[in-house]
């Protein structure tokens, strides 16, 4: 079906619509810490980069990313209405991104990125989470 909309007119819709978040895999994570009984997080501490999650003891930053807004290819789609458009917008995401890590880094804190479909297997965020503590080396106790 054709776009309603001439380009100037699509961008302006597009322009305007504005992210709601990403609640429910932030939700599924919140599941995750709880039933594992992990401790001292906060969620969306306001901080330059907004992390999802932050553990301000241990400096680590958790984001939980979409897969298809920040690029992963675990279901390998891609839209083919505007493809070029969506290629440059993924592409500017992982720019972000890479740029947000760069920047906690710096400052001595460890990232923790942890893709949607992870969620669906929960060892593989609290692995990812464990190595971050690990690395940290903080008086932290390590989790389950």
């Amino acid at each position: 079906m054709p776009d309603v909309f001439d380009e100037k007119t699509r961008s302006e819709v597009m322009r305007r619509v504005k992210s709601q978040g990403n609640k429910s895999t932030e939700l599924k994570l919140i599941k995750i810490f709880k039933e594992n009984g992990i401790k001292g997080w906060r969620r969306h501490y306001p901080i330059k980069g907004r992390p999802d999650f932050v553990f301000r003891a241990a400096k680590i930053a958790v984001f939980v990313d979409g897969c298809f807004w920040h690029g992963h290819d675990c279901r390998n789609t891609r839209p083919k209405d505007n493809a070029e458009y969506w290629e440059k917008k993924i592409e500017r995401n992982k720019k972000r991104d890479a740029s947000v890590t760069a920047y906690f880094q710096a400052r001595g804190w460890m990232v923790v990125r942890i893709w949607e479909c992870e969620l669906k297997t929960p060892t593989q965020s609290l692995a990812c989470l464990n190595r971050a503590f690990e690395k940290k080396n903080k008086d932290v106790s390590p989790l389950p």
